[in-house]
């Protein structure tokens, strides 16, 4: 189960001449949202439209250490739900939540009790899904909370593309981030920042 896509673009897993700004700017959307909504851990797992799978590629807090690389089936969990739906999800209780793949969280090392996730979209394509893990009580249990996860997702996703250009040809895909791109995406991280701090 993947989402619908228009057409085959590149993934943003695409190949780049260096990965550097891509990683900067995914692990500060995970440091923040972690900070924000009082995580025990926040993590960044984009779609790999190639093997169908969904790749860790940032980690904050529990976990940080090993998971960035781990895949798993793109249909599979909680994030794999998120991902195929396109819509933001809250579970208060993973224990008795039957969407909770409890052995895929196991192959992790970590088992949350609690999850907020919100697919990172960019136009019509689900680029990945933005988790964060044991937030605050205060956090998790507000509908204005998850509006806010969903927000902060669809920011990042729009910062993710500037990163991540979609190739004009097969000859771009390599293309480095230039200076202007990446000051604007890490502009519209910032933005977006002050904002869920200023209403958090």
């Amino acid at each position: 189960m993947t989402p619908k896509t228009e057409s085959a673009p590149a993934s943003p897993l695409a190949p780049a001449t260096s990965d550097t700004p891509r990683n900067e700017l995914l692990q500060s959307v995970v440091d923040v949202a972690r900070a924000i909504f009082g995580a025990a851990a926040s993590s960044v797992l984009l779609l790999d439209e190639e093997t169908d799978e969904l790749v860790f590629r940032a980690v904050s807090g529990e976990g940080q250490e090993f998971l960035v690389g781990h895949r798993f089936p793109a249909g599979r969990g909680i994030a794999g739900w998120v991902a195929t739906s396109g819509e933001p999800m809250v579970v208060d209780d993973l224990s008795t939540d039957p969407s909770f793949d409890r052995s895929l969280a196991e192959s992790t090392e970590y088992i949350p009790d609690s999850l907020m996730a919100a697919p990172l979209i960019s136009g019509s394509r689900v680029l990945g899904v933005l988790e964060v893990l044991d937030a605050s009580p205060q956090a998790r249990s507000s509908v204005r909370e998850l509006d806010l996860l969903a927000m902060f997702a669809r920011q990042a996703a729009a910062a993710l593309r500037v990163i991540t250009p979609e190739p004009v040809a097969a000859t771009s895909v390599g293309r480095a981030l230039d200076g202007a791109e990446r000051e604007d995406a890490l502009r519209l991280l910032g933005s977006l920042e002050q904002v869920l701090r200023g209403t958090g």
